[in-house]
C-alpha cells in the first residue's frame, strides 16, 4: 500500500500544479484590443461620371452600287464596224461618246430612197394644187357656185398633201435609223463589261455591254425602327435643300489601307422588309472617282462598306462607362466616404460600346462602379478603387483602412495570437 502511495503522490502533485498553472496564466492574459472600424468591403473599380455632349451615331453596313447602270444595246440590226478603244472592261467613257457603230450603208440607201419619195410627193402636190386652181376657175366661168367637192378636186388635193406627209415621215424614220447606227454613251461613266466586237452581227435590243454613271453611287443601309428614331428619320423621308439628310461616314479597307468617304442620307425605302423587319435608308456619295475619293481611292461599286450615320446632338448629357450600366436603366454608384454601394435608376438617352449617356439619375463626379458584383444590394460594403490617368490606382478611404489595420496589428502584438474583431 505504501508503495502505491509513493508512486501516485508525485503524479497527483504534477497534475495539480499543471492545472493550476494553466488557470493562473489564463486569468493573467490581457483581453485583445477591439477594433471599432468596420471590416473592409469588396474591392471594386470605379470611374467618375462626366458631363458633356453627344452626337448620336448609328452603324450599318451595305454594298456600294451605281445609281444609274444600263445595258448598252442597239436599236437597229447590222454588222459592227467600229468599237471605241474606251469601250473595254473598266474603261472611262464620256457623255455623247460613240461606243459602237453599226454598218450604215443600208440605212444611207434608205435615206436616199425616202428623199426620192418626198420629192415625188412634192411634185404630185404641186400638180394637184395647179389642177384644183384650174378646176375652180372653170367652175367660176360656168357660174356653178354649188359644185361638188370632187369637181373642185378637194379630195385629190388632200390625198396629195397626205402623201407628202407620209413621205416626209418615211424620210425622218430613215434618217433616225441612220443616226442609230452609232451607239453613244448617255452619261459620263465607266464600263463594267463588254460583250461585242468588230464584225459581229447584232440585233435590236441585243446586249453589247454594261456601263454605269460615275457621278453618284449609293448604298442601301438596313436599319431597325429604333435606329430610325435615334436618327430622327421618318419612314417616308426624302432629302431636300431645306431638309437635308444626316451625314454618313463610309469606311472600308482598300489596297490594304483603311479608307473613308463622306456622304449623306437622301431617302428611305418604300416598305419594311417582312422577314428582317428592317427598312433600307439610301446614302449617296457624289463623284466617287473624283472629288469624293479618299486620296485617289474611289468608293467603287461592289465594295462592301461600314457606315456611321450621324444623328441628333444631345447637350448637357451625363457620360458613364458602358460597363457601369446594369440591365437597361440601373447604375452602381460607389460612396467612397462611407464605403457603401448605391443602386440608382437612371434615364438612359443612348448607349454604345464607348459609354452610357444619361439624362438624369446621377451627378457629375460620382463614381460609377465598373467591376462585376454578384448579389449586389443597396448599402453593400465596398472599397472603391479608381484608376488614375497616369496608370496608378487610388484606393478611396485608404488612410482610414490603414489606421484600422495598424490598430489591429497593435492588438495582435499585445495579446499574442488574438485577432481584431
Amino acid at each position: 500500500m505504501g508503495r502505491w502511495i509513493a508512486i501516485i503522490a508525485p503524479i497527483a502533485i504534477v497534475v495539480v500544479l499543471g492545472v493550476g498553472g494553466v488557470i493562473a496564466i489564463t486569468a493573467m492574459k490581457p483581453e485583445p484590443a477591439k477594433n471599432d472600424e468596420p471590416r473592409a468591403g469588396l474591392n471594386v473599380f470605379a470611374e467618375p461620371v462626366k458631363a458633356g455632349s453627344l452626337t448620336i451615331t448609328v452603324e450599318a453596313q451595305g454594298e456600294v452600287r451605281p445609281k444609274r447602270e444600263i445595258i448598252v444595246a442597239p436599236q437597229i440590226a447590222g454588222r459592227v464596224t467600229y468599237v471605241s478603244p474606251d469601250f473595254v472592261d473598266g474603261g472611262f467613257i464620256k457623255r455623247g461618246q460613240v461606243l459602237v457603230r453599226v454598218e450604215p450603208a443600208d440605212y444611207e440607201l434608205a435615206v436616199v430612197r425616202a428623199r426620192s419619195i418626198v420629192a415625188s410627193a412634192e411634185q404630185g402636190l404641186a400638180r394637184e394644187i395647179a389642177e384644183a386652181e384650174l378646176a375652180q376657175k372653170d367652175l367660176t366661168d360656168l357660174g356653178l357656185a354649188d359644185a361638188s367637192p370632187l369637181a373642185r378636186r378637194e379630195p385629190q388635193l388632200a390625198e396629195a398633201r397626205a402623201a407628202l406627209e407620209s413621205a416626209k415621215a418615211q424620210l425622218a424614220e430613215a434618217e433616225l435609223s441612220l443616226g442609230r447606227t452609232a451607239v453613244v454613251a448617255p452619261f459620263d461613266g465607266r464600263v463594267r463589261e463588254r460583250s461585242a466586237d468588230i464584225g459581229q452581227f447584232v440585233s435590236p435590243g441585243q446586249s453589247l455591254g454594261n456601263i454605269f454613271a460615275t457621278d453618284v453611287v449609293e448604298v442601301a443601309l438596313p436599319l431597325k425602327d429604333a435606329d430610325l428614331g435615334q436618327l430622327g428619320l421618318p419612314i417616308a423621308f426624302s432629302a431636300t435643300p431645306q431638309n437635308p439628310g444626316p451625314r454618313v461616314e463610309f469606311s472600308a479597307v482598300v489596297g490594304g489601307q483603311p479608307r473613308t468617304w463622306a456622304g449623306e442620307i437622301v431617302r428611305t425605302g418604300a416598305a419594311i422588309n417582312s422577314q428582317t423587319r428592317q427598312i433600307n435608308v439610301f446614302a449617296e456619295l457624289k463623284d466617287p472617282f473624283g472629288e469624293g475619293a479618299d486620296d485617289g481611292a474611289p468608293m467603287a461599286p461592289g465594295l462592301f462598306v461600314n457606315a456611321r450615320i450621324e444623328g441628333a446632338k444631345l447637350d448637357n448629357i451625363l457620360i458613364a462607362p458602358r460597363a457601369a450600366l446594369r440591365g437597361d436603366n440601373r447604375l452602381f454608384i460607389g460612396d467612397p466616404k462611407n464605403g457603401k454601394l448605391s443602386i440608382r435608376p437612371v434615364d438612359v438617352a443612348y448607349s454604345d460600346r464607348t459609354g452610357a449617356y444619361l439624362r438624369s439619375g446621377v451627378e457629375p463626379g460620382e463614381l460609377a462602379i465598373t467591376s462585376p458584383i454578384q448579389a449586389a444590394f443597396d448599402g453593400m460594403s465596398i472599397t472603391v478603387l479608381e484608376r488614375l490617368p497616369d496608370g496608378t490606382v487610388k484606393v478611396h478611404g485608404e488612410k482610414k483602412k490603414a489606421d484600422a489595420d495598424a490598430l489591429a496589428d497593435a492588438g495582435t502584438k499585445e495579446g499574442g495570437e488574438g485577432s481584431a474583431q
